[in-house]
């Protein structure tokens, strides 16, 4: 005999089975189908050199701001997180907004190049490439955006360069004060870590290293993305989402050996950024020199760069025209995905435009 209670049950029972088998189909085609297409965007490789690719994306308007943009990425990490797909794309709203856009991307460092440091990356990779920039676009003045540690190395050149031709820069989680890189510091303890041994064994860090050392950072976050892609496995627009940004947090670069050894002594373990003792090239780094109109964006919920480390920025710098913004979200998606779409983008475009002619 059936109930009132079954009658209503037995569908619901009914519409789990049918979800469950439609996860199942789902997910056998998310095993066996292709990595989704990034980095669509329009664009062309205007210089190559070593570990260093320099693009310059097809304008996607008439009319342009005079100033160029030059996107300097993390060494870690390719720049197609800024170009995950059409509509989710940073560097296509910026196109669409009227801006003139470079990007420095990199590729694996060859064995050779194991002896890169951070003064070939500040002195040299971003030095040529605002010149080229300069030439292809016939502009003096050039703007820098710089994500996470890509943002160190244009916060390193801006102080060092007090005399341009950078005209403005935009900086995305940014580290300064590298004490508060609590969960780095776990796992780069100098009292167990032996950077010089890893270093003058291996050369250049593996990235399956720095993706273990991220893991370590949120050590069920791996666990809870994949229960929840399961969970969502009906819903294709998540699933094509989720592809994406897994494809790019799984690609990692391996770090130039010496990059990476000068990062965990200078900056990591002596903090020398922040105290003001940080050499290159003989000459100290010190945040003050910078002068031109910056605009810093952290997030509220960043487990990479927490909000005290990338704090001092803004107060260290001797710029009048300065702004420190805190938008909601993580690392990621404070950059990429729909959160960046209604949050950063915009603020950049309205800080970057007046600042562009």
């Amino acid at each position: 005999m059936t109930t009132a209670l079954d009658a209503f049950a037995l569908p619901d029972i009914g519409a789990e089975i049918e979800r469950a088998i439609q996860r199942n189909i789902k997910g056998l085609d998310f095993l066996t189908s292709a990595t989704p297409t990034v980095g669509q965007t329009p664009k062309d490789e205007i210089h190559r050199r070593g570990t260093l690719s320099l693009y310059h994306y097809h304008p996607m308007v008439d009319e342009i701001y005079r100033v160029p943009v030059l996107i300097v990425m993390a060494t870690t990490n390719r720049g197609y997180i800024l170009d995950l797909a059409p509509g989710q794309s940073m560097v296509e709203h910026l196109l669409l907004q009227g801006y003139d856009v470079y990007m420095m991307d990199w590729n694996a460092p060859r064995p050779d190049e194991k002896r890169l440091r951070i003064e070939d990356y500040v002195l040299d990779f971003i030095p040529d490439s605002l010149r080229r920039v300069q030439e292809r676009s016939g502009e003096e003045d050039v703007t820098l955006i710089g994500y996470c540690m890509g943002g160190v190395l244009s916060t390193l050149y801006a102080a060092l360069h007090p005399g341009g031709p950078m005209k403005n820069l935009a900086l995305f989680t940014t580290p300064i004060d590298f004490s508060h890189m609590k969960m780095f510091h776990a796992w780069s303890d100098k009292r167990y870590f032996d950077v010089d041994r890893l270093v003058d064994t291996v050369g250049n860090v593996p990235p399956e290293m720095l993706f273990a050392s991220f893991d370590m950072l949120r050590p069920a976050g791996r666990s809870a993305g994949v229960v929840q892609l399961w969970d969502n496995m009906d819903n294709d627009e998540f699933v094509k989402s989720y592809r994406m940004f897994d494809r790019w947090g799984t690609e990692m670069l391996p770090l130039a050996g010496e990059y990476f050894r000068q990062t965990v002594k200078e900056l990591m373990w002596g903090n020398k950024l922040h105290k003001g003792e940080l050499m290159l090239g003989g000459r100290k780094v010190l945040l003050k020199n910078i002068k031109v109109p910056v605009l810093h964006a952290l997030a509220q919920h960043d487990h990479i760069v927490p909000y005290e480390a990338g704090q001092p920025l803004i107060a260290g710098i001797g710029s009048a025209d300065k702004e420190e913004v805190v938008l909601k979200g993580g690392h990621v998606s404070l950059a990429a995905g729909p959160n960046a779409v209604r949050r950063l983008w915009p603020k950049l475009d309205e800080w970057l435009g007046v600042r562009s002619t």
